[in-house]
This record gives C-alpha cells, structure tokens and sequence, in this order.
C-alpha cells in the first residue's frame, strides 16, 4: 500500500488530529461520507484499525514500513508500544518537524529528501535515518536551505520542543540529547491497540 497523497482534512475529519499531516483543524466534528453523523457503534477491530491508521497518516508510512516497524518494536526489552512510538518519533522527518524547522512531517520529509539536512555535518537524505543521542541536526549551510526554513520557522507545526530535543533558532542547530519520553508524544493514540492490530502478523 502506498503512501496517502489525497485530501488531508478528509482523514483529519476520520481519526481525529494528526498534527505531524497538517496543521488544521477539521471544522465538522463527524466522519465525512452520508452516514459520517450516524456513526454505529464500532467492533473491537475497527476501533484498533482505526488506532494503526492515525499512526501510518501521522508519520506518513505504508503498510508494509509499520509493519516493518511494529516487529522491529517486538525485538527490543520493554513496552513493544512504548518503543514503537519511540522508533517513529526518532526518525529523522519527525525530528526536523519537532524541531520546528518544518511545518509538518510530509514538508520535513520534502527537506529530508532534497539534502537541506545535515546530521553531524553530513548531508543525510533519508527520512527513515533514526536519530540518536548525541547527534547534531543542522540546517545546511547555504542560502537556498535557510531561506526555507527561516519561512518554516515563523508557523511551527507544534508550539512546544520536546525535552529530548535542543535548538538554536539563530544558528538553526538542533541536538538529539536523549530518547523521546512517551509524555511528550503530540499524538493522541493507544499504541496498545496497535500492537494487538499487528499480533497475528507481527
């Protein structure tokens, strides 16, 4: 399954907010679609579909990357959900997003791609890169990549930096110092109910 390109209000107005795929807000309250008001209630799949499917449109990934992601999880000591979120929020589109130096995590990952993102003074062009303690994001140093992200900077996609995450707005640095802490991930989302989603495939 690809990665989703279509109208993002529409899946905002489904699974509620996803700060890391836009930055509105749905107006209507309700699901789109005829029936979207006269909601029936839901079995306990769609309610942990639904859960995987705020994570997958939140960080932007295709089936098979979470998927990829949820075993990865299952292999490390600890909560499989706890890490899970920990592997998504460390990735390197997510950290240039949580830094403020994108609006969202798609025009992070667009940065990502087109080598405006430095990690350790090298140029890193893969958003999937994890993130580690102690490394040095950085803004490129030259004209076209700060020109970008002075823009980025004055709309912020989330007001507060993570305490994981230190950074300089006149240098445009940012530095990894820790893993994230599951408080100050911005999504609401049982990831419980995502690991019991992928428990048969996992």
């Amino acid at each position: 399954m690809s990665r989703y390109r279509g109208p993002r209000l529409r899946i905002v107005r489904r699974l509620g907010d996803l700060p890391g795929l836009t930055r509105k807000s749905a107006r209507r309250a309700y699901p789109p679609g005829m029936h979207g008001q006269n909601r029936k209630k839901r079995s306990e799949y769609a309610i942990r579909l639904e859960e995987k499917q705020k994570l997958r449109f939140n960080y932007g990934l295709t089936e098979k990357q979470l998927l990829r992601y949820v075993r990865k999880a299952r292999r490390v000591t600890g909560s499989t959900g706890q890490v899970l979120l920990q592997l998504l929020e460390m990735r390197l589109d997510n950290t240039v997003f949580r830094l403020g130096i994108a609006p969202t995590i798609p025009a992070a990952r667009q940065l990502v791609n087109h080598g405006h993102v430095t990690v350790n003074g090298r140029v890193v062009n893969i958003a999937s890169y994890q993130c580690r303690p102690g490394e040095v994001i950085a803004v490129r140093d030259r004209a076209q990549s700060r020109k970008l992200v002075e823009a980025n900077l004055q709309y912020p996609g989330l007001a507060n930096l993570p305490s994981h995450l230190e950074f300089d707005k006149n240098k445009l640095v940012g530095k990894v110092n820790s893993v994230i802490e599951r408080e100050w991930v911005a999504l609401q989302v049982n990831e419980l109910l995502v690991v019991e989603y992928y428990s048969r495939q996992a």
